[in-house]
């Protein structure tokens, strides 16, 4: 059994090792450790225990297809326009701190793959790398029904989290990617879903490659000072 010590920094492990890794290896995960790290995902808190969440698992020829058929539209322009998010990810109108983050990752990310900002056809080409779910051998897509309101986006938050921990804690990287909702009627068409059915993001889910000079990427946190006010008696 485990100490609490041991309890406390395994967990925190998890969580603080936990990134946005954009290159795997293909190596194959197992069914079952894909099915073990979805048990222990659906653990996540949702109100009234309504467990809004759908997994739609992707490996072999039916990943390759829905990728391959995201990335023809995407590598063609005028196609690509006809398609939109169905939903609002990110803020129509952007202000400090949050362009500033997010402008600092992408140059970051950019940076170390040698892409310079006059470089669209390299930036273009980067960001087609998550139709491929990075090269991970699994592809994640989640859906939500229709029915359900903004609460149940906060806990599909949650059970996105605990897949992404229990997948450290064997191991195993992931990236979640918001970039796939763009293309919500193919994947509508290609896997089959019910009208019902709301893409709500992707997941890529594998063995990171460690020479891959993008995975060094480490992304800043701001300080707990930052974002924590305190109310009341310090104890």
């Amino acid at each position: 059994m485990l100490t609490d010590d041991q309890r406390r920094a395994a967990v925190d492990d998890a969580i603080t090792s936990r990134r946005s890794l954009r290159a795997f290896l293909p190596t194959p995960v197992p069914r079952e450790t894909i099915e073990d790290i979805l048990r222990v995902a659906s653990r996540a808190p949702s109100g009234t225990n309504t467990q809004p969440w759908q997994v739609h698992v992707l490996t072999g020829a039916a990943r390759d297809a829905l990728c391959n058929r995201i990335l023809a539209v995407h590598n063609d322009p005028a196609v690509a326009a006809t398609h939109a998010e169905e939903y609002a990810y990110y803020p129509t109108q952007w202000q400090s701190p949050y362009i500033d983050r997010r402008r600092k990752v992408g140059w970051d990310l950019y940076r170390l793959l040698g892409l310079a900002k006059t470089d669209k056809p390299g930036m273009h080409r980067q960001h087609g790398r998550n139709y491929t779910f990075f090269d991970a051998p699994v592809g994640l897509v989640f859906t939500i029904d229709r029915v359900m309101q903004q609460g149940s986006w906060l806990d599909y938050g949650m059970f996105l989290q605990n897949i992404m921990v229990a997948a450290r804690a064997r191991g195993l990287d992931t990236c979640p990617q918001a970039a796939f909702t763009q293309y919500h009627r193919l994947i509508a068409e290609q896997l089959g879903l019910g009208a019902q059915e709301m893409v709500v993001c992707g997941m890529a889910l594998g063995f990171a490659d460690p020479d891959a000079v993008e995975n060094t990427l480490v992304t800043e946190r701001a300080p707990v000072s930052a974002f924590t006010r305190f109310h009341g008696e310090a104890p």
